[in-house]
C-alpha cells in the first residue's frame, strides 16, 4: 500500500539560525495513526502548517493525498456568522450525519446554532464531524480532543479509529498517554 502522507528531510525555522526541526522525515499509509508529541512551542502545529502548504519549508518536501484538518481552536475553525449546519454543508454531504453524531455524542439542534452559542468542547465535536464528512484519505488532527473530559474523549477518540480502514491520521498532541493508546508511531519534536 502505498503512502498518502510523506514527509522527507523537513527542516523549519522562523529563523534560519534557530531551527524547530530539521531532517524530520515519516510516511503514513492508510489505516495507520502516528502522534506528533513534543512541548508547547516544539513545533508540532508547524508541521500540519507545512503539510497544508500554509508554510514553505526551509529544506526537504511534503506529498499529500487529499486531506481534512481539525485545527486546536475550535473557535477560529468556523465563522461566527453562519449555523455550523451551513458550513458543515459547504464543505461536505450532510447525508450520512446521524451515525457520526451518535459516535461524538452531539445532538443535531447544536448544528443550527452559531459557534459562540456552543461550548468549546461541543464545537470541537463539531469540527471533528466536519471533517470526517469531508471523506479524506489523510486526516491531521491538532489536539482533537483537549476541550473534552476523559469519558467524550475516549468515545470520540474511539470513533476516530473505527474509521482507518478508508484513511490514516496525523495526530498532534501533548498527551503521551493518548498518543500511546491510539498511535502506531510516536514522532518526539
Amino acid at each position: 500500500m502505498s503512502a498518502i502522507l510523506e514527509v522527507e528531510n523537513l527542516s523549519f525555522g522562523y529563523k534560519k539560525e534557530h531551527l524547530l526541526f530539521e531532517n524530520l522525515s515519516f510516511s503514513l499509509k492508510k489505516g495507520e495513526i502516528k502522534a506528533i508529541v513534543g512541548a508547547s512551542g516544539a513545533g508540532k502545529s508547524t508541521v500540519f502548517e507545512l503539510i497544508l502548504g500554509n508554510l514553505k519549508p526551509l529544506g526537504g518536501s511534503v506529498k499529500s493525498s487529499f486531506c481534512s484538518e481539525v485545527f486546536q481552536d475550535p473557535y477560529s475553525s468556523f465563522h461566527p456568522s453562519y449555523t455550523l449546519l451551513n458550513q458543515i454543508k459547504d464543505v461536505a454531504k450532510v447525508d450520512e450525519i446521524k451515525p457520526y453524531l451518535k459516535n461524538i455524542n452531539l445532538d443535531y439542534e447544536l448544528l443550527l446554532k452559531l459557534p459562540h452559542e456552543l461550548s468549546g468542547g461541543q464545537l470541537q465535536r463539531a469540527s471533528i464531524l466536519r471533517a470526517m464528512l469531508m471523506k479524506p484519505e489523510l486526516l491531521l488532527l491538532d489536539e482533537p480532543t483537549s476541550a473534552l473530559d476523559n469519558v467524550i474523549q475516549l468515545e470520540v477518540m474511539s470513533m476516530l479509529v473505527k474509521h482507518l480502514d478508508r484513511m490514516g491520521m496525523l495526530l498532534i498532541t501533548h498527551d503521551l498517554d493518548l498518543a500511546k493508546w491510539c498511535a502506531d508511531e510516536i514522532i518526539m519534536l
